[in-house]
């Protein structure tokens, strides 16, 4: 798909999803009475839970250099994926990890094959976790590890289609200690969110289990593949309603939980615009000299291929 399609994409989904909302509402006083009950110091926690889910992101790009034995500064790291967090929501597309990609390659000289088989790792990870979530609060034992093996399947075939198809061998070159802090990373990002959505959703409804908020989480988590959207907007809403015969979260309380969780990330965000900002990121980074050898080598190709 083209790049402006999906950017057409991503606005139609998006205006879809607020003309849904907005009908839902009119339809559902209910809504705003479950959002008058919720305790505004509930922000307080979601953000302690959302600083543990950003830390994680940051000890993934510590994992996945540390696998291909570079390293990176603590502060730059935060910065990195403090503005890489930032344009990924407000940017088209996937604009973080294009970000982190170019940025690597221009300052560490980090081949884009190594950048996108780390991520395709984590990727792989975040899939067969979040495969055990969606089933191991719902499904029986046996269900649940054909899913997670299932997950794991995929997981393995599209790693060994890339190095296929790239002709790399990194695997052999990968240190095998930093790859499973790397699945611990993964792990704590998962906790983090778990622990954010079952906050939201007890919020609203207290008799909500852990079980049920773990295959929430799950289908929650899902959406990261198909993220067309800044945050998934629209397409996670759906996931959990279509997912409703595994969690049994009502409808009332999907739409309540995701207004507070949208609005709760935007807080973050603005947090992180505040970090980026006060420790002039665009200057440590050296955003600017980035770009320009960028434009210099896009336009290079170009003219490259008109010969």
């Amino acid at each position: 798909m083209k790049k402006h399609a999906k950017v057409i994409l991503a606005f139609l989904i998006l205006a879809v999803t607020i003309a849904a909302f907005v009908q839902y509402a009119i339809g559902h006083p209910e809504l705003f009475d479950a959002l008058r009950g919720v305790n505004p110091l509930l922000a307080l926690g979601l953000l302690a839970g959302y600083i543990v889910w950003f830390a994680a992101l940051v000890l993934t790009l510590r994992n996945s250099l540390r696998m291909y034995d570079k390293t990176m500064p603590g502060q730059e790291n935060i910065l990195v994926n403090a503005y890489s967090t930032l344009i990924n929501f407000f940017g088209p597309g996937q604009s973080g990890p294009a970000f982190r990609g170019l940025y690597l390659k221009k300052r560490y000289g980090f081949p884009f094959k190594k950048y996108i088989f780390a991520s395709l790792i984590y990727y792989a990870f975040y899939a067969v976790v979040s495969a055990f979530l969606l089933c191991v609060g719902s499904r029986p034992g046996w269900q649940t590890v054909l899913f997670v093996l299932a997950a794991g399947g995929c997981s393995a075939f599209v790693l060994r289609l890339y190095m296929k198809r790239s002709k790399t061998k990194d695997i052999a070159s990968i240190r095998l200690a930093y790859l499973g802090w790397l699945f611990a990373a993964t792990v704590l990002q998962v906790a983090a969110q778990t622990a954010i959505f079952y906050t939201e959703l007890r919020s609203l409804d207290a008799g909500i289990s852990l079980a049920q908020a773990l295959t929430y989480t799950g289908a929650a988590n899902l959406t990261l593949f198909v993220a067309l959207t800044p945050g998934a907007i629209g397409i996670r809403e759906a996931f959990l309603l279509f997912s409703q015969q595994l969690h049994h979260v009502s409808d009332t309380i999907v739409v309540a939980a995701n207004v507070i969780d949208r609005a709760v990330f935007l807080l973050f965000l603005g947090l992180l615009f505040i970090l980026v900002i006060t420790l002039h990121a665009k200057d440590k980074l050296r955003l600017g000299q980035i770009r320009s050898e960028s434009n210099k080598t896009d336009a290079g190709e170009a003219a490259e291929k008109t010969r």
